[in-house]
């Protein structure tokens, strides 16, 4: 028995099983566009990817200089959901890694069930998270806060601070942080290493080298 084990593996959804951030930064530029709203494409990584639906809007209507009505984003669902079913894949290594993963694990995601649901269908991964997925829709506050990852440990009958996120969204680690949770951060996809690197948290660009840094971070 180690001193500080691994008792959950808590995966984000968006850029660690699925490859959707290079889709959703297309989507969201076509959004933008449509608004009026002048976003650059590095705007985007920074201040929408792994963010919450509360940060997306408050961004759009700060630079926009007025409020959305509410639900403002469900006239352009059709757009991601066209999107994903023509060009969704798994992130590399995924499926080899959960094939392999004995320790328990679930999903927290600042994504909306139906859009996570979707996602893990449409790349074959649901039955890895059958009953243990959980949405920022579950808790009053999405990543960054601690929230998410709090509730999913609690449900999941897990101590925090033997939980290890996986993560690739600088939203993603803050929100780990606070939780008091280890973090692996993810830099294979569109988020920099230097957004990802910090206090309790190893970042990694293969997914494939997960199981490694999960079996030293239990010992």
């Amino acid at each position: 028995m180690t001193d500080n084990p691994v008792d959950l593996v808590i995966f984000d959804c968006d850029g660690v099983l699925v490859d959707s951030e290079r889709i959703c930064i297309k989507v969201d530029a076509m959004i933008m566009a449509d608004l009026g709203c002048d976003f650059t494409e590095a705007e985007i990584i920074e201040r929408f990817v792994g963010s919450s639906t509360e940060v997306y809007t408050a961004a759009v209507e700060e630079r926009l200089g007025r409020r959305m009505e509410k639900d403002w984003q469900l006239r352009y669902e059709h757009l991601y959901e066209a999107a994903f079913a023509a060009e969704l894949t798994a992130v590399d290594g995924i499926a080899e890694v959960l094939d392999g993963l004995t320790t328990p694990r679930c999903v927290a995601s600042n994504g909306d069930h139906d859009g996570i649901r979707r996602n893990l269908e449409t790349v074959a991964l649901t039955d890895h998270f059958k009953g243990c997925v959980f949405s920022a829709d579950d808790v009053p506050r999405g990543k960054p806060a601690p929230d998410l990852f709090l509730y999913a440990a609690r449900s999941m009958g897990a101590d925090p601070v033997r939980c290890v996120v996986i993560e690739d969204s600088a939203y993603g680690v803050q929100a780990a942080r606070a939780a008091g949770m280890r973090s692996f951060g993810y830099c294979g996809g569109l988020t920099p290493a230097s957004r990802l690197a910090g206090p309790g948290t190893v970042v990694f660009d293969d997914m494939r080298g997960l199981p490694e840094l999960l079996t030293a971070a239990a010992r």
